[in-house]
């Protein structure tokens, strides 16, 4: 058995892995070379595209069959069947095969919560098999690629709060299911607490398995269905992308195709860097730079603010997010922001506008969350931490806050952008 790598930089557009992505994945491949050895083995990695580099190595190893995990490679099982050798495609990192589950009519879902019901329906996922103790080498070794064929590049923060690899991925789930599981439901949505499991970079890379994740929660009992149904979120999204591939570039309701998005260079800087003025989102854009994640709920408002308050397109977030992200994943990317931007599948509609002072009131209430990312306001109390602009003149002097220089006030007003919103989404039904 050869365990292979490819890195196929030629086929990649402008939905390609960004720095951050680039980052965990060569950790992520380190720490698997560091694995494979343990057991015997190597792990082989070349320059793509994948069809020509696979079909040249089995030649190379006499190989009599490729596997991996994935769909939509056609193109590649093609070419491997076409030199001898056997093809085969495992659906290693979801929990159902794309195109296994579908409405009554035959079409794919849009609704979540009847794709939700149809997965509980459908047989259980096998549950993952023992990990072997020795994977057995070939007689003789691929030559190695030189290291530059990888074309990785390192990301500008994470290191210190992530631990790409299996390793990394084992002691999440480990530290998520005894405790925080029974609370998930209550907590997940508090970005003051430590509420969510963060496996989302070791599911993507596939260092644990939907499966893995899906046995070893269903274990603890009823308390784990609102992670079960988070988890089936993700593949919600796999499954829309697998029916929909155009969704990354094109509204799933084709009607916000001609939506009036505004170009704002100048405010979506301003998102991008987390000084738009509202605390809440500036706390969440300053999380994203400094680790390549940010907490789910945190996402939505962010998200809702960027589409919705400044009438940015929906795309410049997905790719921002998609380039900043260490679980950067096209499937979840586009169906988020479709979601917040009204214009995907079981979508908020357009005119549900968060407001970032009242979710950071209900989500933050004591600003612990925007008190850690947003330090210039951590001296105000409470009661203004996420409507600093409406405190009285002596508490902000008291805080050592001083809008426009230390802190920015609100680059736009939520009832005016809120007004704007609905009079332009207005021109978009049909």
């Amino acid at each position: 058995m050869i365990p292979v790598f490819i890195r196929e930089p030629e086929a990649e557009d402008e939905w390609a892995p960004g720095a951050a992505s680039r980052w965990w994945l060569g950790q992520s491949l380190e720490a698997l070379r560091g694995d494979l050895e343990r057991l015997g083995s190597r792990l082989v990695i070349r320059p793509g595209p994948a069809a020509e580099a696979l079909v040249r190595l089995g030649r190379e190893c006499g190989a009599g069959a490729v596997f991996w995990n994935g769909w939509g490679e056609t193109g590649v099982a093609r070419a491997i069947e076409s030199a001898g050798m056997e093809a085969h495609a495992l659906p290693g990192n979801l929990l159902f095969q794309p195109g296994t589950l579908l409405n009554r009519g035959g079409h794919p879902f849009q609704v979540f919560t009847a794709f939700w019901k149809a997965c509980l329906r459908a047989p259980a996922p096998h549950a993952p098999k023992p990990a072997p103790r020795r994977i057995p080498p070939p007689e003789a070794w691929p030559e190695p690629p030189a290291a530059r064929d990888l074309k990785l590049e390192p990301a500008a923060g994470g290191r210190e709060a992530w631990l790409p690899g299996e390793t990394g991925g084992r002691q999440r789930i480990q530290r998520f299911l005894p405790g925080a599981l029974e609370s998930y439901g209550e907590n997940r949505d508090r970005p003051d607490r430590a509420g969510t499991s963060r496996l989302s970079p070791h599911l993507h890379f596939g260092e644990v398995s939907a499966r893995q994740v899906w046995h070893a929660a269903s274990a603890r009992g009823p308390a784990a269905e609102p992670f079960l149904r988070q988890l089936v979120w993700r593949e919600f999204a796999h499954h829309l992308l697998f029916h929909y591939p155009d969704s990354p570039r094109q509204p799933l309701r084709a009607r916000f195709s001609g939506f009036p998005w505004l170009t704002d260079a100048r405010g979506l800087r301003a998102w991008q860097r987390g000084i738009t003025g509202y605390p809440l989102v500036d706390a969440g854009m300053r999380e994203l730079r400094r680790t390549g994640w940010m907490h789910n709920r945190v996402r939505m408002v962010a998200a809702s603010f960027l589409v919705k308050h400044l009438l940015i397109h929906w795309q410049e977030g997905a790719r921002w997010f998609q380039d900043t992200l260490v679980d950067a994943d096209l499937a979840n990317n586009t169906l988020g922001w479709q979601w917040c931007a009204g214009c995907g599948a079981d979508a908020a509609p357009f005119f549900r506008i968060f407001n970032p002072v009242l979710q950071g009131t209900r989500f933050d209430p004591e600003g612990q969350y925007v008190r850690r990312w947003v330090p210039e306001l951590s001296r105000l109390p409470d009661r203004w931490i996420h409507r600093p602009w409406q405190a009285p003149p002596e508490v902000l002097a008291a805080s050592g806050v001083e809008l426009g220089r230390s802190y920015p006030r609100p680059i736009v007003d939520h009832e005016a952008a809120r007004r704007r919103a609905i009079e332009a989404a207005a021109g978009t039904k049909g």
